[in-house]
């Protein structure tokens, strides 16, 4: 028997369109990796600097010039990508630990990044607008403890989308040790 009445149609939603910027496994100390467009970007220890107004212990946004990213394992290799979206992704659920923050990448400015004391760095293609920043994390809590085991045991998801600057947030806490982060900065406030 044939349905008479024809399928409903739902709206078609066009595919985000994902770049991706950066992705390696970093070699960093004391858990620092930066991504700045400004002078002066890169953590310099001044916590409550970076951190000023904020909610979330997991990414400094607080200064104008860039970003720090707070890596749980202190040494030793993190995997870190990096994308640019022209939209907002999917929150994926694999992801533990959820932060997002606001940023303005100045018209003429060249973003780039880094691992602490510039040990490590090169550039990074972000337009110059204004954008939410999501850094999802999984592994924290292995990272921390294994921080000088041998391979990768935490990784990390930065995604960029144009929007408009709204407080920094806590999507999500699954880990230890970024309930921790999150505790130490909620304090300070």
């Amino acid at each position: 028997m044939i349905n008479p009445t024809p399928p409903r149609l739902t709206e078609r939603h066009e595919a985000t369109v994902e770049r991706v910027l950066f992705d390696e496994v970093v070699d960093t100390d004391y858990g620092q990796f930066d991504l700045g467009w400004g002078d002066g970007y890169g953590f310099d220890g001044d916590f409550d600097r970076f951190f000023a107004g904020q909610i979330n212990g997991l990414v400094g946004a607080g200064m104008k010039a860039g970003l720090y990213l707070n890596l749980a394992r202190r040494s030793g290799g993190s995997h870190v990508r990096v994308v640019s979206s022209d939209s907002e992704p999917t929150l994926d659920a694999e992801w533990e630990d959820v932060v997002e923050v606001s940023v303005t990448i100045p018209a003429g400015a060249a973003s780039s990044w880094s691992t602490w004391s510039g040990e490590e760095s090169g550039a990074l293609a972000l337009q110059p607008g204004t954008y939410r920043v999501r850094v999802s994390a999984r592994g924290r809590d292995a990272g921390r403890a294994g921080e000088f085991d041998e391979g990768v045991v935490d990784f990390y998801l930065v995604e960029f989308w144009p929007a408009p600057v709204q407080p920094d947030a806590v999507v999500r806490t699954g880990s230890d040790d970024a309930a921790y982060w999150h505790r130490e900065v909620g304090g300070r406030r």
